[in-house]
């Protein structure tokens, strides 16, 4: 029986890999998240808000949803990614905060990163 060894790039120690976005139109808006366990192994979840959303807010709220599930499952290393350049870029400090609400998301997500 031959050994193989783990593919250390793959799940590399635990890191689990956190996708998520969001749409918004005038009647409704929501989000998705796909949050994948090192082993490959997806949760996918679908939002529906019941407030109007931009696509911005949509995706700051699949953000910490994702993030809060990440948070429950004792999760303690996590990639996150959207499609975003508004979040990506406020979230990883390339972009400046300029609107109130904006900073109160990015407030919240560097709340719950803390957990990671």
């Amino acid at each position: 029986m031959e050994c193989m060894e783990e593919d250390s790039s793959e799940n590399e120690k635990g890191l689990w890999k956190l996708s998520v976005d969001g749409s918004s139109c005038v009647s409704e808006s929501g989000a998705g998240l796909a949050l994948t366990n090192p082993y490959g192994w997806t949760l996918e979840y679908t939002l529906r808000f019941w407030f109007k959303a931009t696509n911005n807010e949509a995706k700051w709220e699949a953000l910490i949803v994702g993030l809060t599930i990440a948070k429950h499952l004792k999760v303690q290393k996590i990639e996150a990614s959207s499609d975003s350049q508004l979040v990506v870029g406020l979230v990883s400090k390339e972009y400046e905060v300029k609107e109130d609400s904006m900073a109160k998301y990015l407030a919240h997500v560097q709340s719950l990163k803390s957990a990671f």
